[in-house]
């Protein structure tokens, strides 16, 4: 898939993943936060909990699925960051959690899964 579709396809799914956290009550708080050690996708509060959201989203399995795109090196630089994240905030949070939304593709239509507390 060129890269400029890859693009177009990864906007779609963390804007499919947004509406969806805010339909399950979450507020998100920011997205696509970089720092120099890397990227979350989302940021969201459900309560008093802090999430962190990687959203992975694939034109289909034939390179494995959504979920399986995410390594536990990628869960554990999430942690990391949310620490980098929280350390710019004037709040605090009760608890961290790093969820994972995979998101496949399939003739136009969207299957989505929400992992909570992936680590």
């Amino acid at each position: 898939m060129p890269a400029n579709n890859r693009l177009d396809l990864g906007r779609q799914g963390e804007q499919l993943a947004v509406t969806y956290l805010e339909a399950q009550g979450m507020k998100v708080i920011e997205r696509n936060w970089r720092c120099r050690h890397g990227e979350i996708d989302v940021i969201a509060e459900e309560g008093p909990s802090l999430i962190v959201v990687e959203v992975k989203t694939r034109s289909g399995t034939s390179h494995g699925t959504a979920l399986e795109g995410v390594s536990r090196a990628k869960l554990a630089r999430l942690n990391m960051l949310a620490a980098k994240w929280l350390a710019t905030q004037q709040r605090t949070f009760d608890s961290v959690r790093v969820d994972v939304i995979a998101l496949e593709r399939f003739a136009g239509d969207f299957a989505l899964r929400h992992v909570r507390g992936a680590i």
